[in-house]
């Protein structure tokens, strides 16, 4: 990717009255939102969850991009397209949560 390209990625992604999805929850976390309401966390509920979210109506006036968790990254909508395909056909950037969780930082345990 030129410079030219990471500039307009990060333009997008800034774009003036948008802002950016973090439906990067990890298993456990979104097993506890699940728990909230009383659903369980399986990955064709969560598949359906990503699914409501990614195709809400007008998502791409609002959002510029979205970070999807591993397992995000790989699944389909109900109609086959992958949600990388759907969100990027809308307008919006989809990316994907590289870090594996908080770790101690070196020297200072709990921080």
């Amino acid at each position: 990717m030129s410079f030219k390209d990471m500039e307009s990625v990060a333009q997008a992604m800034v774009a003036p009255g948008k802002g950016i999805l973090a439906a990067d929850e990890s298993g456990p976390t979104i097993k506890k939102r699940f728990d909230l309401i009383d659903t369980e966390s399986t990955e064709d509920s969560r598949l359906t969850y990503r699914e409501m979210l990614f195709t809400t109506p007008g998502l791409a006036d609002y959002i510029s991009g979205v970070i999807m968790f591993d397992e995000t990254l790989r699944q389909k909508s109900a109609a086959g397209v992958p949600f990388t395909k759907l969100l990027s056909d809308m307008g919006v950037i989809p990316g994907i949560k590289v870090d594996t969780g908080a770790k101690d930082l070196a020297g200072f345990p709990g921080e």
